[in-house]
């Protein structure tokens, strides 16, 4: 499998399959290196209790080397949920340099505007993106496990179905977040997940065996699992190796012990 992301020279995880492909279009993932505030690292997000100047600088930094400036960037107050928002050129701002401006309760957006750069953060949970050339129309999706079984990957398909997206021109990415060897979760998480299967194995559970009733849960291999059975061709759909827990690049909540900061994706065409 080829790994989506590469590591530039600028600190940043780009995913260069789509912007070489796509002129204008850039996409990626933060990593916590090279800023400043609380975390002594790039924390992106305002809602950490972090020095929000400190945040504001390390967010106008990144802009300069996205090549969008924060003016045009729009945030989210996610709430681990299933809601999606399409927005516009004219959304630019919002969530950008302050938490109350953000979009509330969401979790998923999309544009087919240019000039505007749909960003979410994290900390161990899945950064879905979405990319349809032929209409040029993008997303991204912030999915935890409650994201992630509420089905918000498939929900954003079927959003870009209806407004005239085929499912044979929608690519998906699935981003830098904690991996199946270092995500354990209970039974009652198994459960809900387990509505999206039918008659063929499991596979993104595997049963500890030192503790009853506890799983390792790969969100990674799950959420490939919905795009599949949302229609998405296989061969469209693009899983990182990059493990938030296991690598010293990224913030991860579960090993930090929940005090730590948030990574940040990012999708948007440049004007």
């Amino acid at each position: 499998m080829v790994e989506p992301f590469k590591k530039s020279v600028d600190g940043l995880y780009r995913i260069e399959r789509w912007e070489k492909k796509s002129p204008g279009l850039t996409a990626g993932f933060t990593s916590k290196h090279g800023g400043s505030g609380s975390f002594n690292g790039l924390n992106m997000a305002f809602h950490v209790n972090d020095d929000p100047l400190a945040v504001q600088q390390n967010r106008m930094r990144m802009g300069d080397k996205m090549g969008i400036q924060v003016r045009q960037w729009v945030g989210c107050d996610q709430t681990h949920g299933t809601h999606i928002e399409q927005v516009s050129k004219e959304d630019g701002g919002r969530g950008a340099l302050d938490y109350d401006s953000a979009l509330t309760s969401t979790d998923g957006l999309y544009t087919n505007d240019q000039g505007i750069l749909l960003t979410l953060c994290y900390a161990d949970c899945v950064p879905l993106y979405f990319y349809d050339q032929s209409s040029k129309r993008i997303g991204s999706a912030h999915a935890g496990w409650k994201g992630s079984v509420g089905g918000i990957g498939s929900a954003m398909i079927e959003k870009w179905e209806k407004q005239g997206s085929r499912l044979e021109d929608i690519e998906v990415v699935i981003g830098p977040s904690i991996c199946g060897d270092c995500y354990k979760v209970g039974k009652m998480v198994v459960d809900k997940a387990e509505k999206w299967y039918s008659d063929y194995e499991i596979k993104s559970f595997l049963p500890d065996s030192d503790e009853p009733d506890t799983f390792y849960f790969s969100l990674q291999n799950f959420n490939k699992d919905i795009f599949l059975k949302a229609g998405v061709l296989e061969e469209n759909i693009y899983i990182t190796r990059l493990c938030t827990s296991c690598s010293p690049d990224f913030f991860s909540y579960r090993r930090d012990g929940g005090h730590t900061g948030r990574m940040m994706s990012y999708i948007g065409w440049k004007e």
